[in-house]
């Protein structure tokens, strides 16, 4: 929440020659609400559910960063899945900074609105106090103020790449022949081989 994530993974997208993907921008574009509309509308936790599901969903893209909300990594399976689907990069910030980006950002976040500066301190301490073991799970942690873009490529380069297992295809029944005669071979019918695309995203928490 207000480390740049948005606005790093554009950055590097655009050194690697990727795309960059924002999963709220994701989510607001297939529910058709915004983040902060449905907080009012429905809860918090139909929202991360969902919100879950449009992470996995950039599983299909490849040659991607992808920048998560700052509570992404600290709900369900999330963290899990993207360290095993992908490079993840902590964007550690001081809790001072989060506060005077939260006060100043053009894009409120629902957690934040309607909180006076001294409470939205107090907020940010203790979010970072439940959310901290979540992000030092990340593959990588890089200082975002002040970030240098090319140290993070060069750090990207040396991390090894995630290793997704593909899941195993059964191979077809196919049943024996009715012939009279007592002596029936079955035929051998190979697996068939499902090809896998190999995963290459970054998603940034």
């Amino acid at each position: 929440m207000g480390a740049g994530k948005s606005t790093t993974a554009r950055r590097l997208a655009n050194r690697l020659g990727w795309e960059a993907v924002d999963t709220d921008d994701l989510f607001e574009t297939k529910y058709k609400i915004s983040v902060c509309d449905f907080f009012h509308k429905y809860d918090e936790p139909l929202y991360r559910k969902l919100e879950s599901e449009v992470l996995k969903e950039t599983e299909n893209l490849d040659n991607v960063v992808v920048a998560t909300g700052g509570g992404t990594a600290c709900f369900l399976d999330n963290m899990d899945w993207m360290n095993a689907h992908g490079t993840t990069v902590f964007l550690r910030i001081s809790e001072q900074a989060v506060v005077d980006r939260l006060v100043h950002a053009k894009r409120k976040r629902p957690l934040a609105i309607g909180k006076s500066e001294e409470e939205l301190a107090e907020f940010v301490k203790h979010h970072y106090a439940e959310r901290m073991p979540f992000y030092e799970q990340a593959r990588l942690t890089v200082k975002a103020e002040n970030l240098d873009l090319d140290d993070l490529v060069n750090r990207l380069i040396q991390v090894p790449c995630p290793k997704v297992s593909r899941p195993q295809v059964p191979c077809p029944e196919v049943p024996c022949p009715k012939v009279p005669s007592p002596e029936v071979s079955r035929p051998e019918v190979p697996c068939p081989k499902v090809p896998r695309p190999a995963s290459n995203n970054t998603p940034i928490s």
